[in-house]
């Protein structure tokens, strides 16, 4: 059986690291509180029995051998980076849960025919470089050196911190596994970061698929002058044309009524209090359960933007910052983890997960599948974040299962 207490400690000892004020923490890719979090995960894999080695891309794998010679892993874990001022369960409860489950593996002495790997995946979120999934993306081998060159607020690219690290960015593509050799199959604990678990009063869910994210970067130039002496007439102001796009954004999706937009980055040039705005720039992260959907709500979106700008004399350009398609999760994995929460009395429910995760990167590496743990009032990305320590517990016994299942049978797991 897992061991609630050591799955609730090491989740408090790692959340220590980064921590903010209120409780919360911010731990970006490629800095000292990523590396000391690494650090301290993979101490805990040694102490699991894994063999733990950093790959190309700073993904820390531990592996824990199964005894048919050359089969291929079954991979579980989540990632450790977080957003600004994040909660200590998004990512966390994935690498702590699949640490437990292994490490319960060789306490009872159950042995696997594949083998087992657990993976800190580098950089999910894209806080830092607004590029995210880097690590799981250079695994699937669709990582690309162009990618590398993100930058941060302070200029530094994606490959630069890479090298301030000890990594050689040129040896990206070695992180690549070998598609239908080297891996069965991914699944993942995740907290829910919703309220369906919590309405149903269940611990734990099976996802039946991933919606796409669509990051999107728009830049409206217009004109600055003197905030006094500019008359209102024939003003060519960024912001109020961006304001005008921003709402254009939440009246589309709310017409479509599955998809979700969200702004989340705005920065005014030059930003003086008495200077109209010459410049702006915001993002667009957009998401829906289909992709069809998606890309018609984007296209909405851009035809009134494009419109707006028309109207208030103003430049509009648009550029591509990440488009995922969304990921079915694999039926085979949905039915072993329906069949282990039944063994254990527990109602089994399937939902949709509207976040990205590193398994959509997987789509058509191998076959996935995700675990939700319920989250108190869906609150995620804030240090309000909470997952109970039972709710946690339930969520390591059902992925200790599933493991158990994919990693024990020697049938084919397929993609749907």
């Amino acid at each position: 059986m897992v061991n609630p207490n050591r799955l609730w400690e090491r989740l408090q000892k790692l959340s220590a690291i980064g921590a903010t004020e209120n409780g919360g923490v911010t731990r970006l890719s490629f800095t000292k509180e990523e590396r000391e979090a690494k650090k301290l995960v993979a101490s805990f894999m040694k102490e699991a029995g894994l063999s733990v080695r950093e790959d190309e891309v700073g993904n820390l794998i531990g592996r824990r051998e199964g005894i048919s010679a050359g089969a291929p892993a079954v991979l579980t874990g989540s990632h450790i980076d977080s957003v600004y001022d994040g909660g200590n369960f998004d990512g966390p409860l994935g690498v702590i849960a699949a640490i437990e489950a292994v490490q319960t593996f060789e306490e009872e002495g159950i042995a696997t025919e594949h083998p087992i790997e657990v993976i800190v995946f580098t950089d999910e979120e894209g806080a830092r470089f607004s590029f995210g999934m880097i690590g799981s993306r250079g695994l699937a081998g669709i990582l690309t050196r162009e990618e590398l060159e993100n930058r941060d607020r302070q200029g530094i690219s994606i490959a630069e911190a890479m090298a301030e690290n000890g990594m050689d960015p040129e040896k990206y593509k070695d992180a690549a596994r070998k598609k239908g050799g080297d891996v069965k199959a991914y699944i993942e604990v995740h907290i829910e970061q919703g309220k369906v678990l919590e309405r149903e009063g269940l611990s734990v869910g099976v996802v039946s698929g991933l919606a796409g994210p669509l990051w999107l970067k728009f830049t409206v130039d217009g004109e600055a002058g003197h905030a006094g002496n500019t008359p209102m007439v024939g003003r060519h102001d960024a912001m109020v044309a961006a304001s005008k796009m921003i709402v254009a954004i939440e009246e589309e999706v709310k017409r479509i009524g599955s998809t979700v937009g969200t702004v989340g980055q705005l920065q005014i040039f030059p930003g003086g209090i008495n200077i109209i705005p010459g410049k702006v720039e915001f993002s667009l992260d957009l998401r829906d359960i289909n992709e069809e959907t998606r890309d018609k709500a984007e296209q909405a979106i851009l035809q009134r933007s494009k419109a707006i700008a028309e109207e208030h004399g103003v430049r509009l350009s648009v550029e591509d910052l990440q488009r995922i398609p969304p990921a079915p999760c694999s039926k085979e994995i949905q039915q072993a983890a329906t069949e282990v929460l039944e063994e254990n009395g527990m109602r089994a429910v399937t939902l949709p997960s509207g976040a990205g995760h590193d398994g959509m990167q997987f789509t058509n590496f191998c076959p996935i599948g995700m675990l939700f743990v319920r989250s108190k009032g869906g609150i995620s990305h804030d240090p309000a974040e909470w997952s109970s320590k039972e709710d946690c517990a339930d969520g390591a016994k059902v992925l200790c299962g599933t493991l158990k299942k994919l990693a024990v049978a020697t049938s084919e797991v397929k993609s749907n």
